[in-house]
């Protein structure tokens, strides 16, 4: 199946308001000077983000999302899926992305609010690089990417014989994610098209070792008229159909570090910190605010 990027654009509020003041003593010891924001939070979370993104919205923001898996944080992946025409988004020719502008009728804190909803739901997450908050994919967010741009490849091989194309300078599959190369020529193989054979040819003439391994044994598969595996294309679909679910938000219990005791960890807690690229907390709130008071 391939992806086209034209869809119906819904919205989806996320409301995280948090008015908190904190002070810093080493990044494990946060002393909260308020403690009700951080869990009232949670109970807006839980009570107002009910909402699931459709599957489209999903895989739209997922797409724009590998363009700066690392490099970029929130705003920007918004900005490609507004279809900004700010001077970075430019600059790196991020409007050559499928999925850029698909939600250019959304207000760009709704796009936000989408993006957030992806972060909770356990599609992308944050990790920082010094100071900077760079979005990322998790293991869910990946697993669902990489099919969808096996899909885009092979989608695009097939525009290209059916205008009877001579086969493009194959480098451009060069040093790509090698899981998602993988899944590509299975998708290839699973097609069971000989058509496919001469790029196949030319693309084996310039890649590494393991990768040339696989495209040979691609193109023996085609050439042997070998059965397609339905059960395993069967598996894959319900395993990526399970992965657009996504994770719901919980609370976590946490062993503090200095008494030994269990503590709840609030949703709300969890996203504040992930924002702030805090590590969880190590000591439970009678102990924070002992060592708080100890201090002062």
């Amino acid at each position: 199946m391939s992806y086209h990027w034209s869809y119906e654009i819904k919205t989806c509020h996320s409301h995280r308001h948090y008015n908190t003041y904190f002070i810093f003593i080493g990044q494990e010891d946060i002393m909260f000077m308020s403690k009700t924001i951080v869990k009232r939070g949670a109970s807006i979370f839980m009570g107002e983000q009910t909402n699931h993104l459709p599957e489209a919205d999903i895989r739209i923001i997922l797409r724009a999302a590998d363009e700066i898996i690392g490099v970029g944080g929130r705003t920007l992946l918004a900005k490609i899926l507004k279809g900004s025409r700010e001077k970075k988004v430019l600059q790196f020719e991020l409007d050559a992305c499928p999925a850029y502008g698909c939600f250019q009728s959304s207000k760009l804190q709704e796009i936000m609010d989408k993006i957030d909803w992806m972060i909770d739901y356990d599609f992308l997450d944050i990790e920082y690089s010094g100071k900077l908050p760079m979005i990322v994919f998790t293991e869910r967010g990946w697993q669902i990417e990489r099919d969808q741009m096996a899909d885009e490849l092979l989608h695009e091989w097939d525009l290209w014989l059916a205008e009877e194309n001579p086969p493009p300078d194959m480098g451009y599959l060069k040093d790509r994610n090698r899981q998602m190369i993988f899944l590509f020529l299975a998708k290839i193989r699973e097609a069971g098209d000989i058509k496919y054979i001469p790029y196949l040819q030319e693309w084996e003439k310039i890649d590494y070792k393991k990768v040339r391994a696989e495209i040979r044994t691609t193109t023996q598969v085609l050439e042997a008229n070998e059965p397609i595996d339905h059960e395993l294309i069967r598996k894959r679909r319900a395993s990526i159909e399970e992965a657009l679910k996504g994770s719901a938000p919980r609370d976590l219990l946490l062993k503090c570090w200095e008494c030994g005791k269990r503590f709840t960890f609030t949703v709300g807690e969890q996203h504040f910190y992930k924002e702030k690229g805090f590590v969880h907390p190590k000591r439970c709130d009678a102990c924070r605010d002992r060592r708080y008071t100890d201090i002062f």
